[in-house]
């Protein structure tokens, strides 16, 4: 247990920063389960939206540092080419 007031602040901060870290991995999450249900389906211009709106959710989430640059340069990545997959098939 911290004993000094600088480790239970930064202690208090570690908590508060942790939970904005899970609350934008979970964002991001649920961006993805959009976007694979309408690739299930087969539905372009659903999935082309889940698209857009997952690519801008993990931009923001790289930005604040929760995600790292390229992990996220990486994940859209893979996600546009699971829509380009699907584009070329229709």
């Amino acid at each position: 247990m911290a004993h000094s007031l600088s480790a239970k602040k930064r202690i208090r901060q570690n908590a508060k920063q942790r939970a904005k870290n899970r609350g934008r991995k979970r964002a991001i999450k649920a961006d993805l389960r959009e976007f694979e249900a309408a690739l299930a389906a087969s539905d372009k211009a659903r999935a082309a939206e889940a698209l857009t709106v997952a690519m801008k959710q993990i931009s923001k989430t790289a930005a604040k540092g929760t995600l790292h640059k390229n992990a996220a340069s990486r994940r859209i990545s893979r996600l546009q080419k699971k829509y380009n997959a699907l584009a070329a098939k229709a």
